[in-house]
């Protein structure tokens, strides 16, 4: 299993760290197997396989019952779980007593948090012994408020998030996520800070990359971001259902080869 030391000397070395999200256990299988660095079980989970109409609706329990899944198909995988809306920013003990459930019911290597105003929850996680990676830029959970826009693109806006990145590795993020901001400045953070930087639409320079599983695989998704790239098409599994649901129609599945032969009923007689 590659542990947070291993990605702190992947940065030290320049090389690139992978990550996927996944939501169950056959995804994670897969991903694990294609020998990914890190899997995040992010809160986009609502929507691609629960069929929210956002991530607001996800709960504490939602993120359990995945993340159990994704652990059981990916053991040997560093793996990091979504906090969903609500479960940590009220105070300090209902965050931290959110926080230890997720992280010990579901044998996370470490917890995402949006955000910098959760500055104090990260310091007090981490003195907790919790690792919690930050998400900064373009922050899902916030959209309400700040739109599905590129962030950090004045130059006011560009140092409110350098320091805000700044901000959280001092307070103990071990990774920081960068989603939705200009290249340049997601290369700068990522030379300034001494944590692991993993883009989403934030260019080649940072430390890695993810993409949600959905996304890249084109798999029940209408839409894509413009930083999305496709690597492969499971939109076919409709022609696949169209094609055994005709043969069922037809008579012609199952065929001898997918049927018992053995004759027992002269046996019964």
């Amino acid at each position: 299993m590659k542990h947070l030391n291993n990605l702190f000397e992947m940065k030290s070395n320049k090389e690139k760290i992978s990550m996927v999200t996944a939501y169950d256990y056959p995804s994670a299988k897969q991903v694990e197997a294609a020998g990914i660095d890190t899997i995040l079980v992010g809160d986009s989970l609502g929507m691609t396989v629960l069929g929210y109409e956002s991530i607001v609706q996800v709960t504490l329990s939602d993120m359990i019952h995945h993340a159990k899944a994704v652990r059981r198909g990916a053991p040997d995988t560093f793996i990091v779980v979504d906090l969903p809306i609500g479960a940590v920013g009220i105070n300090d003990e209902s965050d931290l007593k959110n926080a230890l459930k997720l992280y010990q019911a579901t044998d996370a290597n470490a917890l995402k948090a949006e955000g910098a105003h959760l500055i104090s929850f990260i310091t007090k996680a981490r003195a907790m012994g919790i690792p919690v990676v930050s998400h900064l830029g373009l922050t899902p959970q916030s959209v309400g408020v700040m739109g599905y826009k590129m962030q950090g693109a004045t130059k006011e806006d560009a140092l409110q998030l350098l320091n805000d990145a700044q901000a959280v590795k001092e307070a103990g993020a071990v990774i920081l996520v960068l989603e939705a901001v200009p290249s340049d400045l997601a290369a700068l953070i990522s030379e300034r800070l001494t944590i692991p930087v993993i883009g989403i639409g934030a260019g080649k320079a940072t430390d890695g990359q993810v993409l949600i599983y959905h996304d890249m695989l084109n798999y029940g998704q209408d839409h894509h971001a413009k930083f999305v790239k496709q690597y492969g098409d499971f939109s076919q599994g409709v022609s696949a259902l169209k094609h055994y649901h005709e043969e069922v129609r037809a008579g012609q599945f199952p065929s001898d080869a997918h049927t018992y032969k053995k004759q027992i009923l002269g046996e019964l007689e």
